[in-house]
């Protein structure tokens, strides 16, 4: 199949960490029955509605429980730990169940840190704002700012019936407190992340023993090694430079999905991984027998898509009850919005439909599908519903 899932371990209102990773565990059984290919962990901190903070333990008790599906990190965030520690882990994981394990890997973390370096440098929020969403690369910054205000934000577009919505403003979230404190808690004092590309070719030379000290566990170890970006910035081209395959977000960043799966195609080069370019394409979905009915279970949505944008952390998914109590304003509306209208929420066939459009319009070779429900029971069936519909023509 080429659907995948992309799981949080959410921690639901009224809920507890430890019914949000058993959940987990038992959605990666029912999954591997529903025959899709790979089933990946995320990597989030300060989030009381996330419990998946640390993917390499989820993915080595997921991988203990199934016996087939692929299990691995979407993605591991090389800002908060070195290579070698990563390699360490998934060669360690790898060594009892081979050929089963991904490493995703992604700049996230080492975009924040900057975030707040530039922040407190008193870089203006618009521009962090535009390096967060399109990737511009440092050397960039005094051209931007010295030609004067930054353009007005593209309007929406439907490109071959995708919505392209326009880019999110970050500098909201780019002031908020727990950006400091992801880049001070998450690493030891003074430390000091490396320029990615070099983490990247760190990691693939521990794994191929070709660095100049070995990592055991982790030499050898049979991983497919893969890339996440939102944007055309630096990883995607790392991705396209070195060979791997990439994984691009629309569900996190929908206005710059077709500008990471281009700037990674231009960028490629065959290696001994892949010949060709390889892309999968993240998308939120919820999927009920019909539409009325998965609109309902998809109602917490809006309220924890504002929890995480307002740069709190997501809070445990709400219930429906909890989300029609919320009183929403403009400026909330506006903050989710682009998240709101990029979702795929319906019947199977709609859901089905809607997602065959992203694949083509994107040209992506698997979809990466993230569904959250308050009932962890309506989460499994909509996964089911969808794998279902996804093998029809």
């Amino acid at each position: 199949m080429t659907l995948s899932i992309l799981d949080l371990a959410p921690v639901v209102s009224g809920g507890t960490v430890a019914r949000a990773l058993r959940d987990t565990i038992d959605l990666a059984r029912r999954a591997e029955g529903f025959g899709y290919r790979r089933y990946w962990l995320a990597e989030h901190h300060f989030a009381p509605g996330v419990a998946s903070s640390a993917p390499a333990v989820l993915i080595a008790l997921v991988a203990a429980a199934t016996n087939t599906i692929r299990v691995g990190s979407g993605a591991v965030q090389l800002g908060h730990q070195t290579p070698l520690s990563v390699v360490e882990q998934f060669g360690l994981i790898d060594a009892l169940h081979p050929g089963r394990i991904d490493l995703g890997i992604g700049r996230s973390g080492q975009r924040r840190a900057e975030l707040t370096a530039e922040a407190r440098a008193g870089v203006p929020p618009q521009s962090r704002a535009a390096e967060a969403s399109v990737g511009v690369p440092p050397q960039s910054r005094a051209a931007e700012e010295s030609a004067g205000p930054p353009p007005e934000p593209r309007a929406a577009e439907v490109v071959d019936g995708l919505l392209i919505p326009p880019p999110f403003d970050y500098s909201r979230l780019a002031q908020h407190p727990h950006l400091a404190h992801a880049a001070t808690l998450l690493q030891q004092p003074g430390a000091r992340t490396p320029d990615f590309a070099d983490q990247i070719d760190d990691v693939l030379a521990f794994l191929a023993g070709t660095h100049e000290v070995r990592a055991v566990p982790g030499e050898g170890a049979d991983l497919e090694v893969w890339i996440l970006g939102s944007s055309g910035g630096q990883s995607a081209r790392v991705a396209g430079e070195r060979g791997l395959p990439f994984a691009a977000n629309y569900h996190v960043s929908p206005s710059s999905v077709l500008e990471a799966v281009t700037a990674y195609r231009e960028a490629f080069k065959p290696s001994a991984t892949l010949a060709e370019p390889y892309v999968m394409v993240s998308a939120d979905a919820v999927v009920a027998p019909d539409e009325g009915r998965a609109r309902e279970l998809a109602k917490g949505y809006d309220l924890w898509v504002r929890s995480i944008r307002t740069g709190a952390g997501a809070i445990p998914y709400p219930s429906a009850a909890e989300a029609d109590a919320h009183v929403w304003t403009d400026d909330d509306r506006a903050l989710v919005q682009d998240r709101l209208d990029t979702r795929f929420v319906g019947s199977p066939g709609q859901v089905a439909d809607g997602l065959r459009v992203l694949r083509r319009v994107t040209g992506a070779d698997e979809l990466l599908v993230t569904t959250i429900t308050h009932d962890h029971e309506d989460r499994v069936r909509s996964y089911e519903l969808l794998a279902d519909a996804w093998d029809r023509p």
